[in-house]
């Protein structure tokens, strides 16, 4: 049991530094800190001065997404899955993430401010406001990540499991002991999962599973060639994915070989 929560650490903090690592997922993340300072939620346009109260709004916003992205990944992204609709998605992740990252919260407004949240009223109020937060954040996100055109085309469940800066053309999936490699047009994330519920999450792109360890789509395929009785296929990001024996004549069936 260890083991599997250390992996998931291990995968979490991978995706956070991914993330963090992205200048549009920053740009965006300041964008969301200025326009909450501006807006100065939660009395501090009333206790804080323009300047501090945008860097006291943006260090929240940074460090609220932190805590929830690594919340959910360790969570085995839990509020994710087919059956749920967008929207209920993320408004229970925005709002899941708010309850963990109140106390977060709570630390730096205890810093900044030298005060906490007296009687139940007030605390109510708190972790409401923080809440808030994170939906906006959870919003903010799911609509940056989606474009007009991808939003009339149904886009595969297993999308949901990744980054929002990777959510690009699905292209393949690779099994790797617990984990399945995801690979899309705009990068590759490790996902705790099977590699049959994980093919099964690809649906609607039309593809086919070329060897125990590996899926791929149709329209991914740049190239194939023949390697004794297999075969291997280089898809349009370069990547090499080998044909075993036994698969041989469903790919050459699928007009691939």
């Amino acid at each position: 049991m260890n083991f599997v929560d250390n992996r998931q650490s291990s995968f979490a903090l991978r995706e956070l530094r991914a993330q963090f690592g992205n200048r549009r997922v920053l740009v965006v993340l300041a964008g969301i800190g200025v326009i909450l300072g501006v807006v100065g939620p939660y009395r501090t346009g009333e206790v804080m001065l323009a300047a501090p109260r945008i860097v006291y709004w943006m260090a929240i916003v940074f460090v609220s997404y932190a805590v929830g992205s690594f919340t959910v990944a360790v969570l085995g992204r839990l509020l994710d899955g087919p059956r749920v609709p967008p929207w209920a998605r993320v408004v229970a992740q925005g709002i899941a993430i708010g309850v963990m990252v109140a106390p977060v919260v709570l630390v730096i407004n205890w810093i900044v401010f030298g005060i906490v949240p007296e009687g139940p009223p007030a605390v109510v109020e708190f972790v409401a406001t923080v809440c808030a937060v994170t939906l906006v954040i959870a919003v903010a996100f799911e609509l940056y990540g989606d474009t007009a055109e991808e939003a009339r085309v149904a886009a595969p469940a297993i999308l949901q499991r990744l980054p929002v800066a990777q959510r690009g053309t699905l292209l393949s999936l690779s099994g790797e002991d617990h984990y399945v490699r995801v690979r899309t047009d705009r990068g590759e994330e490790m996902v705790l999962m099977r590699l049959a519920d994980a093919i099964a999450e690809a649906a609607p792109v039309a593809g086919l599973q070329v060897h125990r360890s590996h899926w791929v789509a149709r329209d991914a395929v740049a190239a194939a060639r023949r390697s004794g009785e297999r075969a291997i296929l280089t898809l349009t990001s370069g990547d090499e994915i080998p044909v075993s024996r036994a698969n041989v004549r469903a790919v050459r069936e699928a007009g691939l070989l």
